[in-house]
This record gives structure tokens, sequence and C-alpha cells, in this order.
């Protein structure tokens, strides 16, 4: 199942990460994975939530600017070489991984990962013919 992922754009400035994480935590809203790509004046906070379009408004209405976009989350087997073969089944079906991280939670003994393709309902279908682990809310 493809989910919700929220990008939000923010000066590489002390506090601003807190004020986004404030933001959230006053509205109820969960996080599941995050991660943050920066450069010297701003950065790129992705997060997984429980809430997507709950966060979205909480964070647009608290000034920041926002964006949504679908990503793919699944659990892989927490061993050397589970990654390794969940990304197999995407490259064989030449897909571009954009992106990707971890969430900060278990799955018994499964590592769980977000990824960001160029096509992700094929990638989609392609994981789940392979009886990929996909998450879903």
């Amino acid at each position: 199942m493809l989910q919700k992922q929220i990008s939000v754009f923010i000066e590489n400035k002390r506090g601003r990460l807190a004020d986004v994480t404030k933001c959230l935590g006053e509205n109820g809203i969960d996080l599941s994975a995050l991660s943050i790509a920066d450069t010297t004046d701003f950065g790129i906070l992705r997060l997984i939530v429980d809430k997507p379009e709950q966060a979205e408004r909480a964070l647009r209405d608290g000034g920041f600017a926002v964006s949504v976009t679908e990503v793919i989350a699944l659990t892989v087997d927490d061993k050397p070489g589970g990654l390794a073969d969940a990304l197999r089944v995407i490259d064989e079906c030449d897909i571009n991984i954009e992106y990707m991280y971890a969430f900060n939670k278990r799955f018994e003994d499964k590592a769980a990962v977000i990824l960001r393709v160029d096509k992700p309902t094929d990638a989609l279908a392609r994981l789940s013919c392979a009886a990929a682990d996909l998450l879903g809310r």
C-alpha cells in the first residue's frame, strides 16, 4: 500500500526541528519515521505519521512549507542481505529508488524501510507479486 509522506521545508536554524515536532505533538500526531537532509541554509524533513492529512493541515497552519508524496513502507528480513532481496525486486523492473530511510519501530524480526521510487504504482505491484511484507494503515 502506498503511504503519504509529509515533507517539510525548514531553515537550518537552531530550534526549527523542535518547532515542527512541537506542532505535531500539540495536534496529537504520532511520528513513525523521519529523515532529514540538509544543506547549509535549509533542510527537508520527511515524516511518516499516523494522521497525514491532519499533520499537513497543522504544519501549514503553523507557517511551514509542506508537501505530500506517496512512498512505499515495507519490512525486510533483519539479516544480512534482507534489504538486498527487496531492492533486487524493484531493480528488475527498471524502477529507480530516489531515496530511502528506516522506521524507528521494530516489527518482530523485521526491519522496516520507506522507499521513494520513480514509479510507485509499478513498484508496489511488483513487490506485492513478490510477496513482500508491505506495511499499511
